[in-house]
């Protein structure tokens, strides 16, 4: 990855069968993410997405793009919406990879469902090994 460079979106779908394998790797049981009937107590149409799979998807999609000697060194985000059960995702780059003065990479993220921006606020940090 080098300054300028665009990174390719990420689109995936997540189905209950994901979020329940992701659950489990995770060792985060919360039935909201599994239980349909939990989801509609509590006003959903299906289980909810577990915010830090989008992260999960989102490094993903940065790590793809490194360089040999290039490591995902800091992420953050905000998840602004709840993602659903069998929703599609684009993860994607808002911008060109930008450089600072110490080197680090920068690339600006965010997550859509749709139109609708679900992950705002992102953003990735680069650095060479």
């Amino acid at each position: 990855m080098r300054p300028g460079d665009r990174i390719h979106p990420l689109e995936r779908t997540i189905t209950q069968t994901d979020m329940i394998a992701y659950g489990a790797a995770t060792w985060d049981f919360h039935r909201l993410h599994y239980d349909p009937a939990v989801a509609a107590r509590a006003g959903l149409d299906r289980p909810v997405v577990d915010g830090q799979m989008l992260g999960g998807l989102l490094a993903e999609l940065v790590c793809r793009s490194l360089a040999a000697g290039q490591r995902l060194s800091r992420l953050h985000y905000r998840n602004t919406a709840p993602v659903l059960a069998g929703a599609t995702v684009v993860c994607a780059a808002t911008g060109p990879v930008r450089e600072s003065d110490d080197g680090t990479l920068h690339v600006d993220l965010e997550v859509r469902v749709g139109d609708q921006v679900v992950v705002r606020g992102a953003g990735a940090e680069i650095t060479t090994s």
